[in-house]
């Protein structure tokens, strides 16, 4: 997966608590395994109106956040069930980071999994950056990995926390593949060993 140092982009405020995982990918897309192509249905139900026009007054579908990078949520972000699909929409879609005051925790993990950087901050920290995000094209706001911080469009900035291990999966691109091949000099000695000693396996 793609490395996570800096992120700047525009915020999109989406200030709704508990958005669910069929709100993030209605269950309909859930037939492919494919993770790009998702994009286009990413919360769908809000985005389109029954006859398959644009619904302009959902936050994504205005001119300013049609290329955000980064959502700002109310809590209990991505709740529901544990389809992966949420993630892969939210990435093909070009979302690489994720702000709110909780997240399920299927997601949660999910996100690390596939280079999103979900961050949970207390209310009052969210809430500013969501006053920041109704600014439009001018909530242009830069997260900092390494650093842990989230710098605001007037410059203020915000500390995060994040576990060291997944910070170094995200900074460094690995995924649990990706963390299996690191060691794949020793499992390919072990398996040399194994066979040498077991030829009849």
């Amino acid at each position: 997966m793609d490395k996570f140092s800096t992120l700047t982009g525009v915020a999109a405020p989406l200030n709704m608590i508990n958005i669910d995982t069929d709100k993030i990918i209605p269950k309909q897309y859930l037939k492919t395994i494919a993770r790009t192509g998702l994009g286009k249905a990413l919360f769908s139900e809000m985005r389109y109106k029954d006859d398959g026009s644009e619904n302009e007054d959902f936050v994504l579908n205005k001119p300013a956040y049609r290329n955000s990078k980064i959502i700002v949520a109310g809590e209990n972000f991505g709740c529901g069930s544990s389809r992966e699909h949420a993630p892969w929409a939210l990435l093909d879609f070009g979302i690489r980071c994720v702000v709110s005051t909780s997240f399920a925790d299927i997601f949660y993990n999910n996100c690390f999994k596939n280079g999103i950087l979900p961050i949970k901050l207390p209310q009052e920290d969210v809430d500013k950056l969501l006053e920041d995000a109704e600014r439009g094209s001018n909530a242009t706001i830069t997260i900092d990995l390494e650093a842990q911080e989230i710098t605001g469009p007037d410059g203020g900035v915000i500390k995060f926390d994040i576990d060291p291990h997944r910070k170094h999966c995200l900074l460094n691109g690995l995924d649990d593949v990706g963390l299996t091949l690191q060691k794949e000099e020793k499992i390919s000695s072990y398996e040399e060993k194994s066979s040498a000693e077991h030829p009849w396996l």
